[in-house]
């Protein structure tokens, strides 16, 4: 025998990455973001207009609710007679029309103003979804020069 000692069965080092594990993990986060993107997308259910929509043609004078840039109230149910009108007003009043035509055939327009803040155009929103309207449109201006 030499002075050389042998070690039985020495097993060579891998240097190959285990994937498998990162697969996994990579597959369970996949599925919770699936489940959970579908969660956030929160809002108030609204039918806007296309941009290159034209304008609706009706048979009845549709009922406008503007909001000025203070948040306060304006209800127009024929052409030209505005009132100023209090939340409580706003929502009897629409309701009275909700019950007196057809739900689907009534049309109610919010007009905001561009200064106005965010949540009056929110607050007449609500309103007219407790007075009983399930439909909604915004009233936008079209920019100049573009049409």
């Amino acid at each position: 025998m030499s002075g050389t000692i042998r070690r039985p069965n020495k097993r060579k080092l891998k240097a190959d990455i285990n994937v498998v594990p990162y697969i996994d993990v990579m597959l369970v986060l996949l599925i919770i973001f699936m489940v959970t993107a579908p969660l956030l997308t929160l809002g108030v259910d609204v039918d806007l207009p296309k941009s290159n929509a034209k304008s609706q043609q009706t048979k009845s004078d549709p009922v406008v609710v503007q909001v000025d840039e203070r948040g306060n109230f304006f209800l127009t149910v024929k052409a030209g007679n505005k009132e100023a009108v209090t939340a409580q007003d706003l929502a009897t009043k629409v309701g009275a029309m909700v019950k007196q035509n057809d739900k689907d055939k009534l049309q109610v327009y919010i007009a905001g103003d561009g200064r106005a803040n965010y949540q009056p155009v929110m607050d007449a929103m609500n309103i007219l979804q407790k007075a009983g309207v399930e439909k909604v449109s915004l009233i936008s201006q079209p920019e100049k020069g573009k049409q």
